[in-house]
């Protein structure tokens, strides 16, 4: 079964990212859209037979009100390393693949995260991910999603995300419940 899908027409001129390769496209007011997933703070629309990502911050060139921050609680109980760790692992769960209704931690996309002490009580954050596919060209964007929203955490002085290939990912990497979720 499809999933559902709502009509939107853009309100103004408005610059998303091509799907699967990146490449920046602007879309005028005007353009008849498709809202096929709304996850993670951004939109993925279908435009002309175009799958497209909106960033949330653009929200209202589509009628909608911009996503609040899907981040983790702000303060972990534990304020060192571990609770650090805790959080972003829970942050990286509000990170998606645009073309799938499922997060980069279920879908087996992080392979290290580490937290690292920095001065004055902050923290390095170091992340190695994958992504479905080497000639993803959303690779970037989805790095610099993860970075952003990992740099917003307290605490936080540095984060750097690597995309890595090896292992290779393959779909035995992804969750039981994204399996579900993708009827697999």
């Amino acid at each position: 079964m499809r999933p559902q899908r709502e009509p939107v027409v853009t309100q103004r001129a408005v610059r998303v990212e091509c799907i699967p390769d990146g490449r920046p496209a602007d879309l005028p007011a005007g353009t008849p859209a498709q809202i096929t997933q709304a996850l993670g703070g951004s939109f993925t629309l279908w435009v002309e037979g175009q799958l497209m990502r909106l960033r949330g911050a653009d929200a209202d060139a589509i009628g909608k009100p911009v996503p609040k921050a899907d981040l983790a609680p702000t303060a972990p109980a534990d304020t060192g390393p571990e609770g650090l760790r805790s959080l972003v692992w829970l942050t990286l769960k509000t990170c998606y693949d645009p073309e799938i209704p499922v997060d980069i931690v279920e879908l087996g996309l992080v392979y290290v995260c580490d937290v690292l002490p920095m001065d004055e009580g902050r923290f390095r954050v170091a992340i190695q991910m994958t992504l479905t596919a080497p000639g993803c060209g959303m690779g970037e964007s989805i790095a610099d999603e993860v970075c952003d929203k990992v740099l917003a955490l307290p605490q936080v002085g540095e984060a750097n995300v690597d995309i890595v290939f090896d292992p290779p990912w393959d779909r035995s990497m992804m969750s039981e419940a994204a399996l579900l979720t993708l009827g697999l």
